[in-house]
C-alpha cells in the first residue's frame, strides 16, 4: 500500500512538471524520453514514507498537458534494453 501511494504520488508529479528539476533527459534512448525516480516523491505519499524506493518512471511528454508513460522500471535496469 506504502509503495503503490509513493508510486501514485510520483505519476502526479511527473503529470505536473514533466521537466522539473529531479528529472533526467534520456533523448539518446528515445527522442524526447526523459525519467522521474519515484524517491523524489517521498514527501508527496499520503503514507508512511518508503525507506529505499527502487523504481523510475520513464515518460515524455507529447503535448502540452499529455504526457505518456513509457515505462516504470526498477532503477539497476538499462533502460536502453527495455525500451524500444
Amino acid at each position: 500500500m506504502r509503495y503503490s501511494s509513493l508510486l501514485l504520488a510520483a505519476l502526479q508529479r511527473v503529470a505536473e512538471m514533466p521537466e522539473g528539476r529531479s528529472t533526467s533527459d534520456h533523448s539518446g534512448v528515445r527522442p524526447g524520453l526523459r525519467s522521474f525516480h519515484i524517491r523524489h516523491s517521498r514527501e508527496q505519499s499520503r503514507e508512511a514514507p518508503v525507506g529505499r524506493p527502487v523504481h523510475m518512471i520513464f515518460y515524455r511528454v507529447e503535448e502540452p498537458g499529455v504526457v505518456e508513460i513509457v515505462r516504470v522500471l526498477h532503477e539497476r535496469m538499462e533502460p536502453g534494453l527495455h525500451i524500444v
